[in-house]
């Protein structure tokens, strides 16, 4: 299964759902995809999908799917990360008016360049053959997440025992 997400945020991400449902209708997508299409105003026609969707539904899914697509938001693409599953991320881009600005764009590139476990896609277009080669992409990426916090917890003791 397929899992597409794009987050709360209120601006539509129209680019996004029409492809992957595009692709499904085309017959490049073979199995079954369910979207989460928060306020998009496309509604798929080959695709299952819901406006919102619980954490608990959410989570289920991330858990059942082979592949997420999500946009660049970190919550979105944490949780699959966290379920050691290799992200597909589509930012939202300003020129589309999927948001604001282009923090997501600037955001993921920054995270893909530090851990190396994230697949970007910045032109809807190249997502077919992203979907097309994911597993060979995946096999040589870093599948696990980097937390910090043993390190700083470790460090914050040694300086409160110093100031003790």
């Amino acid at each position: 299964m397929i899992f597409v997400t794009v987050g709360t945020h209120e601006q539509q991400f129209n680019r996004l759902i029409q492809k992957v449902d595009e692709l499904k209708r085309d017959g490049y997508i073979k199995e079954d995809v369910f979207m989460q299409i928060g306020y998009s105003t496309y509604k798929p026609q080959y695709c299952q999908w819901q406006y919102m969707i619980s954490y608990d539904e959410m989570l289920q899914n991330v858990k059942k799917a082979r592949i997420i697509i999500t946009h660049g938001g970190p919550a979105s693409f944490i949780l699959p990360l966290q379920e050691h599953k290799i992200p597909i991320i589509v930012p939202r881009q300003e020129k589309y008016n999927e948001h604001i600005n282009n923090h997501q764009v600037e955001f993921v590139h920054f995270v893909e360049e530090k851990q190396k476990n994230i697949i970007i896609v910045d032109n809807i277009d190249d997502l077919r053959d992203v979907l097309e080669d994911y597993d060979s992409f995946i096999c040589q990426m870093n599948q696990e997440i980097v937390s910090h916090n043993e390190s700083f917890n470790v460090e914050f003791e040694k300086i409160m025992k110093n100031l003790l």
